[in-house]
């Protein structure tokens, strides 16, 4: 994983750790678990977890550093900041910037995160695609709810594509995947209809032929590849920051 790897860069020790292999399987808590992982002398603790808030609810019962690396659909603060970052380096700015995301908002803690830091930051959000997947209580959190893909991408100046989260969808949210594709996917023509400098973006992993096609994904406005990249750079400088060489302002949780 990419916290590893980074992790690694910066001459850490790193031991992976999964519910199936744990004591988690013989009914011990995950409160319990976390204590004894840091018992062993743990430093900082990357949690992804299911259900919404458990990295929170770490954070309250263990003193090493809890970075959330995605809590279900809630929120996943580093992928926010690795894609403020390639916005940040390609454009220059993000304040004034217009902002698209276009998929499966209702599931994606991607979605979340980065709506948080783009508006912070001056961004403009428009939130796009099927309504089932976009609830329209979005716009409370200071962005704009679009259905038509076609209307709002002349004006943006930067699009992510997200992922069609069908492992949390508890049934069907849209007639077929081709319909969708057809009406929300990033495709040569569309790219075409948009601003020359349009940056497309797409938090892995993505699905080639579904919200964009293989032009797109490999073509010059995609900034896919720069993503990882970065967030290679960016999951460093949050270990490092709350690994104790640095004091992070406002206590140790990410």
């Amino acid at each position: 994983t990419s916290f590893s790897l980074a992790a690694k860069r910066l001459s850490a020790d790193t031991q992976d750790f999964t519910a199936s292999a744990s004591s988690l399987t013989k009914g011990e808590s995950f409160i319990d678990t976390a204590k004894n992982i840091e018992a062993m002398g743990a430093d900082v603790m990357v949690v992804r977890h299911p259900t919404p808030g458990t990295p929170h609810l770490l954070a309250k019962h263990v003193r090493s550093s809890i970075i959330n690396a995605g809590d279900g659909a809630h929120e996943h603060p580093t992928q926010a900041l690795l894609d403020l970052m390639t916005i940040r380096r390609a454009k220059g700015r993000i304040e004034g910037l217009t902002v698209g995301m276009v998929g499966d908002i209702s599931h994606s803690r991607v979605a979340r995160s980065n709506l948080w830091g783009l508006t912070k930051l001056g961004a403009r959000v428009i939130l796009c695609g099927p309504p089932t997947l976009v609830p329209k209580s979005m716009e409370r959190l200071g962005c704009e709810v679009a259905y038509h893909l076609d209307d709002i991408l002349p004006q943006c100046d930067v699009v992510n594509v997200l992922r069609i989260q069908f492992e949390r969808q508890e049934r069907a949210l849209f007639p077929s995947v081709s319909e969708y594709s057809q009406l929300y996917g990033m495709t040569h023509e569309r790219i075409r209809k948009a601003k020359d400098d349009l940056l497309v973006l797409a938090p892995g992993p993505i699905n080639r032929g579904v919200e964009l096609t293989p032009e797109v994904a490999d073509g010059p406005h995609s900034a896919i590849l720069d993503q990882v990249t970065n967030g290679l750079a960016v999951r460093m400088a949050v270990l490092y920051l709350l690994s104790g060489k640095m004091e992070p302002k406002g206590g140790g949780e990410a």
